[in-house]
């Protein structure tokens, strides 16, 4: 059996031929199945669970600061995200956009164009001087949502390796 270091070691490479694009199919099935096995040993350390049909990645959130445009029908705002995951993000807004519509939104990843798109209102917590809005993604692509979880594992295994 190999060590946790030894692991990651060959994830890491798996993950740089993923970003290029440069996976055999064999080699995309054993990524895919390290991906889960990586976002299920975070899940179980954040002390989190899945929802039934849902995959460890797919319940992966990571902490991450990401500018974050916004434009609803009334107001628009720019804002940090305190949170991301493959389904949405949770960002601090000066208060909430209104829950009853879609709204617009554009997250800038570093190193790569901004992923556009709709979102969702699902929860929101007012705080003194703001409120902490989670958003969930409305109808995002394939192409998309693989964009967003190459950055969340990017980030994880920078995490790791610091």
């Amino acid at each position: 059996m190999s060590s946790l270091a030894e692991w990651l070691a060959a994830f890491r490479q798996l993950h740089d031929k993923a970003r290029k694009q440069h996976l055999t199919e064999r080699e995309r099935a054993v990524y895919l199945s390290g991906r889960d096995e990586l976002a299920r040993a975070v899940i179980a350390a954040q002390r989190l669970s899945t929802v039934v049909g849902q995959t460890p990645r797919q319940a992966l959130r990571i902490a991450r600061a990401l500018q974050v445009d916004l434009d609803w029908s009334v107001g628009s705002e720019r804002a940090m995200t305190l949170d991301l995951s493959v389904g949405g993000f949770g960002a601090l807004l000066a208060k909430p956009p209104p829950s009853d519509e879609d709204l617009k939104f554009s997250l800038r990843i570093p190193g790569a164009d901004p992923v556009a798109g709709r979102a969702r209102v699902v929860d929101v917590k007012v705080q003194p001087g703001n409120a902490r809005v989670c958003f969930a993604f409305v109808g995002l692509g394939a192409a998309e949502l693989e964009r967003l979880e190459l950055f969340m594992f990017d980030a994880l295994l920078t995490q790791l390796a610091g």
